[in-house]
């Protein structure tokens, strides 16, 4: 899941440098996954079974969600700026659960609920809310817009979680490229023929963004809890600043890297078990002390 995630934040940086439409983006970054996916679909489905029609739909529909998300967010990015853009849409983290409780009476453990403000207050930090606020032509227009992306998008990752339950994870998320491909296709504003440099951008952004991000997540969402994922998934703002900073040059400010630090340590606290998080501090502790006696 944390290598699923971290692969996805390279998806904004690929992007960024291909200069393409959000419309164009869509389509290519899906479409251009779909013939490395495919050689893993059709090996699942001999073993697995074909999927059925009616996760086939889900997922078709899980797919919609993701290229609205996709469109909805770079919109709302030139109209209220990109700090509180990756603030509003990254309320999946609460949102995700919700709909988890909700619809399948999946609990909400307490240590989610006592490290949800300090989550809050790492991405507040990350965006950089409190240095520049918010920016961009239409603050207005760009919050709506940015609320329902957080909404298609935490409305996709709950699809994307409940349909990896059966298995066929394959089969099931290469419908979902292929209806975001669709939606892409028809959205007004996209290019056919974006060029061979913006190309082998999309074509990056489809091997590290798609197949090494969302496939793993699509993977490996279905055995974690909804609480886990949504704060495991808080590791691709992180990873972005990181990619950011070795690729483009950019140096994030001291607040950034203390609401880094911040979603670290929630993501941590929250996808791990009380025992588990006593095993490796006991772990730790032994090594500590195994060096300190070596240093002596």
């Amino acid at each position: 899941m944390a290598v699923g995630a971290l692969g996805v934040a390279t998806s904004g940086i690929f992007i960024g440098l291909s200069g393409a439409s959000p419309a164009t983006a869509t389509l290519f970054r899906c479409l251009l996954a779909l013939p490395l996916l495919w050689p893993l679909a059709r090996a699942e489905r001999a073993t697995e079974g074909a999927l059925p029609w009616r996760r086939g739909a889900i997922a078709a529909v899980a797919g919609v969600l993701f290229a609205a998300d996709a469109l909805l967010w770079t919109q709302a990015i030139a109209e209220v700026g990109a700090g509180l853009t990756a603030v509003l849409v990254n309320a999946q983290v609460v949102i995700v659960p919700v709909l988890a409780l909700l619809i399948d009476r999946e609990p909400v453990p307490r240590a989610f609920l006592v490290v949800l403000p300090f989550m809050a207050a790492g991405i507040l930090l990350t965006g950089g809310l409190f240095e520049t606020g918010a920016t961009g032509s239409a603050p207005a227009w760009g919050t709506a817009h940015a609320l329902l992306a957080a909404l298609c998008y935490s409305a996709f990752l709950f699809l994307l979680r409940r349909g990896g339950h059966g298995g066929q994870v394959a089969q099931s998320y290469r419908v979902v490229l292929a209806s975001a491909a669709v939606v892409g296709a028809v959205w007004p504003g996209v290019t056919y023929t974006p060029g061979w440099g913006p190309l082998g951008w999309l074509a990056l952004t489809a091997v590290c963004g798609q197949i090494g991000g969302w496939l793993l997540i699509a993977l490996a969402t279905s055995q974690l809890s909804s609480t886990a994922s949504a704060a495991m998934l808080l590791l691709t703002p992180v990873g972005a600043i990181g990619l950011a900073a070795v690729v483009l040059g950019e140096h994030p400010t001291m607040p950034q890297l203390l609401g880094c630090a911040l979603i670290l340590a929630c993501a941590y606290a929250a996808s791990t078990s009380g025992s588990a998080r006593r095993r490796i501090v006991v772990t730790v502790r032994k090594r500590l002390s195994v060096l300190r006696g070596h240093a002596m």
